[in-house]
């Protein structure tokens, strides 16, 4: 097996913020502008090609960097397409951490095993892919109350938004996005800005007012002791979701004390394949799902949507918060996704922007 990768600057339409980097510091404070990722590329001997996607999140102490290192330490003679169960072993096997690194490599995996037997990923999984089904939502990132509202117009044709809060200005913001999209429905995310349960539980309290409010992801940090979630969740008026607080699928027990749902990130899970036993194991567990990203393309997008069919939200937009996305793949009209225009045939069914989709090269 050959395995080769490539850094890719993917530039936001809008500079990022959310309360997490604001709480890093003035540097940080004005949020990003640019998300490196990795794109990563399997090609076996008969020419079948694998592709995948890294996007790190210094939250989880990963970086490009730190993915470049991570796949000059792999062995490709250890990875077959035809093994796939093996191959995945042996990519979870090497150092500890490093979901991102291993992400890219499992969707590779994934996409050339399912290319080889002639199926799209969802079908290779033994998973449905239901048109019309799940729609997406739409995320702001912190910003100025009128910069934010500014954004919400000129996001219309998404019916659904997922607000980024914790900041000073939160009433304001979420008031000028209010009166932006009056009656649409939102989603909040705190990215673990609240760290104290009475100050999230006033912060939930005076969100569950707006009756179109549908959860709030991470009030607490994940670091935040068992028993104030599980004091929170008993208290709270909106569904809470864990986003930091669930990485992994062995995780579960421990998240169902503090939250009513899940949000299963790819990069988190290390990939496809757990982030199919993360989604398993919440379902299981009685938990409430959702299909999340970080900043990334329409490849590792594609790849999620691959498993929307076991999730009851969506929040797969990273590819379209950025300018210069290098694949085609899925869609999002009105917020739906689709797989009716995406390239045909097996695998993830993505190809890059202007080119073949045989992945015959990186972007």
């Amino acid at each position: 097996m050959k395995l080769t990768w490539r850094r890719f600057d993917l530039e936001l339409r809008n500079r990022w913020t959310i309360s997490r980097t604001q709480a890093a510091g003035p540097e940080a404070a004005g949020g990003c502008a640019i998300q490196p990722v990795v794109f990563v590329r399997l090609e076996a001997p008969d020419g079948t090609v694998g592709l995948g996607e890294a996007s790190p999140c210094r939250r989880y102490q990963e970086s490009e960097e730190t993915v470049e290192n991570f796949l000059r330490s792999v062995d490709p003679v250890r990875l077959d397409f035809d093994s796939l169960e093996d191959s995945l072993a042996a990519v979870r096997s090497l150092a500890p951490g490093n979901s991102a690194a291993k992400c890219a490599l499992d969707i590779a995996l994934v996409d050339g095993a399912s290319r080889r037997a002639g199926q799209p990923v969802h079908a290779f999984l033994g998973l449905g892919f239901t048109e019309g089904r799940h729609a997406t939502s739409f995320s702001i990132g912190i910003d100025t109350p009128e910069r934010m509202a500014a954004k919400v117009a000129a996001a219309s044709e998404y019916p659904i938004l997922k607000i980024k809060l914790g900041s000073p200005d939160d009433e304001a913001a979420l008031r000028a996005v209010r009166e932006a999209a009056p009656g649409r429905r939102l989603r909040v995310d705190a990215n673990e800005a609240w760290h104290d349960r009475e100050e999230a539980l006033r912060q939930i309290e005076r969100l569950a007012r707006d009756p179109d409010i549908e959860f709030v992801e991470q009030p607490m940090p994940a670091a935040t002791p068992p028993g104030d979630l599980a004091w929170l969740k008993a208290r709270s008026p909106l569904p809470l979701m864990a986003d930091e607080s669930y990485q992994q699928a062995g995780a579960v027990e421990g998240v169902t004390e503090g939250f009513h749902a899940v949000n299963v990130k790819l990069v988190k899970t290390g990939g496809l394949s757990g982030g199919l036993e993360a989604l398993k194991a919440a379902r299981a567990a009685g938990l409430q799902t959702m299909l999340g990203c970080m900043i990334e393309s329409s490849l590792l997008i594609t790849a999620a949507a691959h498993l929307a069919d076991l999730t009851d939200y969506l929040d797969l937009d990273g590819n379209l918060l950025v300018g210069n996305d290098p694949y085609v793949g899925v869609s999002a009209g009105e917020g739906r996704l689709s797989l009716v225009d995406a390239p045909a045939g097996e695998g993830l069914r993505v190809r890059l922007r202007g080119g073949a989709g045989d992945g015959s090269s990186l972007p």
